[in-house]
């Protein structure tokens, strides 16, 4: 099973992604959770101490890695062709919820020369874990589906389109829709998180179907869960969580769609 979770900033995807990987990882199934997004969150929502998560070097910026992937004897030349399977070994990190966490970052083109050889490894892994894997893999992506490639696409089993009742966050997630569905993405579905009234339920339902997006679950809003955050500390384990419930019923629902 293969997942991208996508959405506008701040509609609390990460968390979505994280419970997943948490969720499936409990069920006895081995999960390799992706940080795919900019501003890389997911390992404290996956318990990792802070200090921990200040020593990890993203993929796109671990220069040494991505020379030795890609240098070739000629300046300005690089190769487009490796092999990638050792750096999920290598660079992995195992968290305490017992999901293998691999912050990929994101290329920094202003400043920084070209960016062609981490392009081609951070799409290279990409490629490698959703065509090539049998794990469960859940990506935590940035708001468009710009990390993956139209081929790796349209191998992912599904992708979650994450929002909050707010316009912006629609609109956005109509966006994501659009793309992630001409990239080949065989199931879109909408996650509509932070539901704390019913205006808010109906403003996302209203809007799915008025813009052809399926709803596949409803996350509670949460006060818990922003006051754990702002204490640096994952949501996960309070297990009377609303929100952290509501996602465990949505991995419920998606393994039953990819049975």
């Amino acid at each position: 099973m293969k997942i991208a979770v996508s959405g506008k900033g701040g509609v609390g995807k990460t968390l979505i992604a994280g419970g997943l990987a948490f969720s499936f990882a409990n069920k006895g199934l081995k999960t390799i959770a992706i940080d795919a997004d900019p501003s890389p969150n997911l390992a404290l929502t996956l318990g990792l101490p802070l200090e921990e998560i200040r020593n990890i070097t993203p993929i796109s910026e671990n220069k040494e890695l991505i020379k030795s992937k890609t240098s070739t004897e000629y300046p300005g030349v690089y190769r487009l062709s490796f092999t990638v399977s050792n750096i999920i070994h290598d660079f992995s990190v195992k968290t305490p919820f017992g999901v293998n966490l691999i912050v990929m970052g994101t290329v920094q083109s202003v400043g920084s020369g070209c960016t062609c050889p981490a392009n081609s490894v951070v799409r290279a892994l990409l490629r490698h874990l959703v065509m090539e894997r049998n794990e469960v893999v859940i990506i935590d992506m940035e708001a468009g589906v710009e990390h993956l490639g139209r081929g790796t696409a349209q191998h992912v089993d599904t992708m979650l389109v994450v929002a909050d009742a707010n316009m912006k966050a629609l609109e956005t997630a109509k966006h994501i829709h659009n793309l992630a569905t001409a990239a080949g993405m065989r199931q879109v579905f909408l996650v509509g998180n932070k539901i704390g009234s019913e205006i808010q339920e109906e403003a996302i339902r209203r809007f799915a179907e008025e813009n052809g997006l399926r709803i596949i679950d409803l996350v509670p809003f949460d006060q818990n869960v922003v006051e754990v955050e702002m204490r640096g500390e994952t949501p996960l384990t309070y297990k009377e969580s609303v929100a952290v419930q509501g996602i465990q019923d949505l991995s419920e629902k998606l393994i039953t769609k990819d049975n």
